[in-house]
């Protein structure tokens, strides 16, 4: 059996929360939650999962939003019936 080692990293507490009651639903300790995420990437070279930019935050969009929130600031906002979909 191959030698363990402790592995250390700063995890943002919510997040570390919704992992460990999710590790839990499947009996799954974290250690064991990351194990299997390392094995995988080992054997497949790359991250087992997509990895990908939100478009909302490209920066059309991005400028957009800063038009329209300077446009609320100079009291220029109009009010409008909320869509429900």
């Amino acid at each position: 059996m191959a030698q363990t080692v402790n592995v250390n990293f700063r995890l943002d507490e919510a997040d570390k929360k919704k992992m460990e009651s999710v590790c839990n639903e499947l009996g799954l300790s974290m250690s064991a939650a990351f194990t299997i995420f390392a094995k995988k990437m080992g054997r497949e070279h790359r991250i087992p999962f997509e990895v990908s930019i939100d478009p909302f935050y490209c920066e059309s969009n991005m400028e957009h939003l800063r038009r329209g929130i300077a446009a609320l600031n100079a009291g220029l906002g109009v009010e409008h019936e909320l869509v429900e979909v």
